[in-house]
């Protein structure tokens, strides 16, 4: 998955989710912390919610560009399946 892959939504701000066949997601938000042209990526966990346990970060991301998004969500698709989550085919 790459920057390019994400789909972004203007409801509510512009967001997009995505989720991998590990059970892990990312939420990429454009304009993170107020800097117009960055984002910011929270890794999610199998039920949606912000995961601060992988060794990616502790918090949310943010101030990345483009490619910085592309490796990270590289880095969650790269983790070992969720606890509780049964693998799935993409």
């Amino acid at each position: 998955m790459t920057f390019e892959d994400l789909k972004f939504t203007s409801k509510g701000g512009h967001q997009a989710r995505v989720t991998f066949a590990n059970g892990y997601g990312a939420s990429v938000i454009n304009d993170g912390y107020g800097s117009p042209g960055l984002y910011e990526i929270a890794v999610l966990d199998a039920d949606g919610s912000i995961d601060y346990s992988t060794h990616i970060t502790d918090d949310v991301l943010g101030y990345l560009d483009e490619a910085d998004v592309t490796r990270v969500l590289g880095e969650i698709e790269e983790l070992p399946k969720a606890d509780g989550y049964a693998l799935r085919a993409v």
